[in-house]
């Protein structure tokens, strides 16, 4: 189901929100759907990873940084940037992020296992790894964890998608229950693949459960354009990148904007000069009024 689809089924938020938890965990795809947000921009954590782990500033730190350094609405966390998520570190996050006016878009999930892994022990470990970070998405008031589907190498694709259908359900069921979303990005193997993504969205069918479309320059083996065109209507949010081109960043936000897709860019280039960059390309574009 694409967002336009779902953009009129709105009216159900309401009365899912009255469900108790295992009401609203079987209403799955029927009746409950997922917020739906207005486009916006936000600072992806890994843009400035080199001064996280230069000791510049700690992911206490990040709230003030986005709305300080680059004036952004959102911050999109890097589970392995964070020290010790204990509760009082979540409060002082969420404090951060009020005291600064931001938003905690998104965990962006990674050394926890894999989506497609070809082992029922490897599967199942992989949902019990995520569901601590559901927690904690839900705790920040994150509407999203994102997760990693590469597969073995050279994996059967078929056999791939059973396995990832197996774990993606599985982890559905707990992320529902707390009103958490879970993505996925193209970070290689089979979720490299947008066909392969598509056929994976339409056998969970689950509006909780959508891609993450790196905006990742053209290269040999991959083709961003045709990948976004594909992903797009399962999209719950966008890792942001500047293109080689002003005119291909362009075509790429309006087809974003063109698609249906509502939501957060999440800007993932790298350095500061580049964020600020990409800040202005998503001003002159998306919100321009042609």
């Amino acid at each position: 189901m694409n967002r336009r689809d779902f953009m009129g089924k709105t009216a159900a938020v309401g009365a899912a929100s009255l469900m108790g938890p295992a009401a609203f965990a079987a209403s799955k795809t029927k009746t409950s759907t997922p917020i739906i947000m207005k486009d916006d921009i936000s600072l992806a954590q890994w843009s400035l990873v080199d001064e996280v782990r230069e000791g510049k500033w700690k992911t206490v730190d990040f709230a003030k940084v986005a709305r300080e350094d680059f004036g952004l609405n959102g911050i999109e966390y890097v589970n392995t940037l964070m020290e010790v998520p204990h509760e009082n570190y979540l409060k002082q996050l969420n404090k951060n992020a009020a005291d600064h006016g931001v938003k905690n878009v998104l965990i962006m999930v990674d050394a926890e296992g894999d989506g497609a892994s070809d082992t029922k022990e490897g599967r199942k470990q992989f949902v019990i790894n995520h569901r601590k970070w559901i927690d904690i998405a839900q705790y920040l008031g994150c509407h999203a964890i994102r997760t990693n589907c590469r597969g073995p190498e050279g994996a059967n694709k078929d056999e791939a998608l059973k396995w990832a259908v197996e774990s993606y359900n599985m982890l559905l069921e707990y992320a529902m229950e707390a009103g958490v979303k879970v993505v996925i990005e193209n970070h290689g193997g089979v979720s490299n693949d947008g066909d392969w993504m598509v056929r994976l969205m339409q056998e969970v069918n689950n509006l909780y459960f959508g891609t993450y479309p790196d905006w990742r320059r053209p290269m040999d083996d991959f083709d961003n354009v045709s990948y976004l065109e594909k992903t797009l209507p399962y999209a719950h949010g966008m890792s942001y990148r500047n293109q080689p081109t002003e005119e291909l960043t362009a075509k790429m936000i309006n087809m974003a904007k063109n698609s249906g897709y509502s939501g957060w860019y999440g800007i993932e280039s790298s350095g500061r000069a580049e964020i600020k960059k990409g800040k202005e390309l998503l001003n002159k574009y998306l919100f321009s009024k042609k």
